[in-house]
């Protein structure tokens, strides 16, 4: 069989990769979207690669954009067979893919009218909601820890990969000259003391592994420290400024994060008096569907939950749902939080809000996790004094921090503790995805000091592999 990559290869979005067998199968692990790539992310999503309709089964380790945006797409350009993964997975793509398919058609919008003072040509979303709402109909759900056989050649295996609700290592059985190959993808690998999820669990021995490697070269923070930090950051701005706190932040996952420290620190009486808006409308419906599965939370947060019914409120939250609303946020002048997607600040209301309070230098813009160095929120990590948005310059007076201790994602002692249950001999090779490509050289040298076998794929790489 062979195995070629079409995203997140030496990149961290976009994750696709596709296993092709010889009787003409193809299987293809995640259909992610491109974010934060500058120029280059229309192009890289404009095209798979590959043609969507010689794809014959999708397995989706998780429901992030970049690991299921582009699942609408594929069934634009003809896919039509089964999509499996975990019923949180599936659960999370019923709001994400639909709010995905709004949000293109709302900033293709605003730009076109841009455009059409211009003549220049107009931006078409990449699908519609009807796509998005028609490939759901494709989904097949299947608990962790429970082989499938989705055909008499390929069974397939979910095991709790710790990211989000419902994100899972994928490990699969091949058949092909009456040879069994085990191949594992790991997806996005979570941390070990999540703040409320449980640990990445062990997987079967592998003979080839795709591996995330978005941290691989960094430690984060204590995730203990989480809600101080947080603390610091309103009390500095909030308090002491009166300004507005910006924090980009995904709808799924890190906003629930983030909801769960402000909630740890009213438990404690220590949540500052001012008001904390989500702006969001999908984060309303994620939040919703994370509280549905409380059998992804770690012991902790269980035992949270026998007094405390809804870890993610407190006094003080606000959800605006409508585009009205938010505007309302504009002329908000009192100092207060507002949490809004998406998480590189590339598109959604956050992009707005930036826009309208990142010259006012009382307010902070706050980055809770990784950012893309092309994304908007990367730029402005990496010192921008001015950037465009929408079309326009903005000058950055506003103060830019960061706030790592949050990531979702692993860092290398947490990725080198996911493959220590494997016997590294008997892994034919470890392919480093999901990650920039210096930080996968300096994690490779990590995986090789404990005897695997590392090799780096490019975009569209193939190879063959071997029984």
């Amino acid at each position: 069989m062979q195995l070629s990559f079409h995203g997140a290869a030496r990149t961290v979005t976009g994750s696709k990769h596709l296993l092709s067998l010889k009787n003409g199968k193809r299987l293809l692990l995640d259909c992610g979207m491109f974010q934060g790539m500058g120029r280059q992310t229309d192009v890289l999503n404009a095209s798979f690669g590959f043609n969507a309709k010689d794809v014959t089964y999708l397995v989706l380790s998780h429901a992030h954009i970049d690991h299921s945006g582009l699942i609408p797409k594929l069934y634009s350009e003809g896919f039509r067979g089964p999509i499996f993964c975990t019923p949180a997975t599936k659960g999370l793509c019923e709001v994400l893919l639909e709010d995905s398919a709004q949000i293109q058609q709302s900033d293709a919008k605003y730009v076109n009218k841009k455009r059409a003072k211009l003549s220049l040509p107009f931006f078409k979303p990449m699908y519609t909601i009807e796509d998005a709402k028609r490939c759901l109909e494709l989904f097949n759900t299947v608990e962790y820890g429970k082989w499938l056989s989705i055909d008499d050649e390929i069974k397939v295996l979910f095991t709790d990969a710790g990211h989000i609700i419902g994100s899972a290592a994928v490990s699969l059985q091949i058949v092909e000259d009456e040879q069994t190959t085990h191949i594992t993808f790991s997806g996005d690998v979570g941390r070990y003391n999540d703040a409320f999820l449980k640990a990445p669990e062990e997987f079967p021995q592998a003979d080839y592994i795709l591996m995330e490697s978005t941290y691989g070269n960094k430690l984060h923070e204590d995730v203990n420290d989480t809600s101080d930090v947080f603390l610091s950051w309103i009390e500095k701005t909030c308090m002491q400024k009166k300004g507005k706190l910006i924090i980009p932040a995904f709808s799924v996952g890190r906003t629930q994060e983030l909801l769960f420290a402000l909630n740890k620190l009213e438990n404690e009486n220590r949540l500052p008096a001012i008001q904390y808006f989500v702006d969001s409308p999908l984060s309303i419906e994620a939040t919703e569907v994370i509280r549905s599965h409380p059998e992804n939370y770690n012991k902790e947060v269980q035992n949270l939950l026998l007094h405390d019914k809804n870890p993610f409120d407190f006094k003080g939250l606000t959800y605006v749902k409508t585009a009205e609303e938010s505007k309302q946020i504009n002329f908000y002048n009192e100092p207060c939080v507002i949490i809004s997607s998406s998480g590189m600040a590339e598109a959604g209301r956050v992009k707005h809000h930036i826009k309208n309070n990142i010259s006012n230098a009382r307010n902070t813009i706050l980055m809770v996790g990784y950012a893309s160095p092309w994304s908007l929120a990367g730029k402005l990590l990496n010192g921008a004094k001015q950037v465009d948005i929408y079309g326009d310059d903005y000058m950055v007076h506003a103060e830019v921090g960061s706030m790592h201790g949050m990531s979702a994602h692993g860092d290398y002692e947490d990725l080198l503790l996911f493959v220590s249950g494997q016997e590294a001999a008997k892994v034919k090779k470890l392919f480093l995805v999901h990650g920039e490509y210096d930080v996968q050289t300096d994690f490779a040298k990590r995986l090789e000091e404990k005897g695997f076998k590392v090799e780096i794929p490019g975009m569209n790489y193939a190879i063959d592999l071997s029984v």
